[in-house]
């Protein structure tokens, strides 16, 4: 097993798609590259399995939670205690981290881990010798916002004292955390800006659609996830209830996680509309964007990537809570010509929104050039890994607390 090169990867991912998503991506860019390579994620996501996986690259799904409106978190499907529910999951980390002994350990976003589970782990391994690597994406929220967070969970000691480098998988000229979040030039010389991360169309003939797609040039309405894009869809459906004669047909991907009833009622809706058609889910979402004229999105990061990588023009209507990560990057992103935004007022006129679709030949968009100078990420990762995925070991790390 030695011989071996081991990734192992952790994500919290207790509601939504985002951080599952971008861990895969990654994954699978390495297999590719290191031949020898072998990944394994560690995933709260309760749909990870409705997601096909490249061979070397597996999973280990812990028991999850779903953080509710108050902002504690509870078990999603388990009727015990929230922290008994932590504490299997701490153990199912710990023992799989033991057991698996990987090369290079990589956390994405949660840099202790929800409620702390990854702390006792990145202290074994960064013990054992294994390089610890916190990922980021390139917006984690507004500044103010983002430090009292930290503050609150003492991050900044672990940024320190448990991480030897920490990837952003983005660009300055979107978001730059060492110049805009106080107290980050403390681990200045461990950031490394990756870039972002490329998709491209799975390998393989497309699965069959949920639904049959348009022929004629349609816009791909997605809400990621979906468990918080109701008012985005609303607002869409509105427009073409409003505004009938709209001349593109649109594809609405609702989310596994929507409301059930928020669902059904959309779907009803729509299907009484001659250009609108729904579909809840999409593993290979990648075929919606290569199909598609343009696209209506609430702007989270796999978006993003994923505009600029099949470069199509964009409507972001970003949301502002409880993060308000998908305004400062939609801005950022328009004011450098990536897209286009319209802000959520409220009120949510149809006729604003119908009003924007019909101009979608007038919605910016990237040329390739453009994009390829933002989408650098999994090369640059990929070469960032390579020394600790080659096999090679380092001395234990002297761990310093305080």
């Amino acid at each position: 097993m030695n011989a071996q090169k081991r990734l192992l990867m952790y994500s919290h991912d207790s509601f939504g798609l985002g951080h599952l998503r971008r861990c895969r991506t990654i994954a699978h860019a390495l297999v590719d590259r290191f031949e020898d390579l072998s990944v394994l994620i560690l995933s709260g996501s309760a749909i990870i399995g409705s997601f096909d996986f490249w061979p070397r690259v597996d999973f280990v799904r812990m028991p999850g939670v779903i953080k509710l409106r108050n902002g504690e978190y509870t078990p999603q499907r388990l009727r015990i205690d929230i922290e008994k529910t932590l504490e299997i999951r701490s153990a199912i980390i710990q023992r799989t981290a033991e057991v698996f002994d990987p090369h290079l350990f990589l956390v994405d976003k949660e840099p202790l881990g929800l409620r702390g589970e990854v702390v006792g782990t990145l202290e074994m391994l960064r013990l054992r010798g294994a390089r610890c690597v916190l990922g980021l994406r390139d917006v984690m929220d507004e500044p103010a916002s983002l430090i009292e967070e930290w503050r609150r969970k003492d991050v900044f000691p672990a940024l320190e004292n448990l991480y030897d480098e920490i990837w952003v998988y983005g660009l300055p000229e979107i978001f730059d955390p060492l110049a805009e979040i106080p107290g980050m030039a403390r681990v200045e010389d461990k950031v490394r800006f990756t870039g972002y991360l490329r998709r491209s169309l799975p390998a393989g003939a497309p699965p069959p659609h949920e639904i049959e797609l348009p022929e004629d040039p349609f816009i791909l309405v997605t809400t990621g996830g979906g468990g918080d894009g109701a008012d985005l869809v609303d607002w869409v459906i509105s427009a073409y209830e409003t505004d009938p004669d709209i001349p593109y047909r649109a594809l609405l991907v609702l989310g596994p996680f929507m409301n059930l009833e928020e669902r059904t009622s959309f779907q009803e809706r729509a299907a009484r509309l001659a250009k609108l058609r729904t579909t809840t889910f999409e593993a290979r979402i990648e075929h919606l964007y290569e199909r598609a004229a343009g696209v209506i999105a609430m702007g989270g990061y796999n978006t993003f990537c994923e505009i600029l990588s099949f470069n199509r023009p964009a409507l972001i209507v970003p949301r502002t809570v409880p993060r308000r990560e998908q305004a400062l990057r939609a801005r950022r992103a328009a004011q450098l010509g990536l897209l286009r935004v319209l802000e959520d007022d409220g009120v949510r006129d149809p006729r604003r929104m119908a009003a924007e679709i019909r101009r979608l030949a007038a919605w910016p968009r990237p040329d390739d050039a453009r994009a390829a100078h933002f989408l650098t990420g999994l090369e640059t990762i990929a070469e960032l890994a390579a020394p600790w995925l080659d096999g090679r070991r380092v001395e234990p790390a002297l761990l310093r607390f305080g």
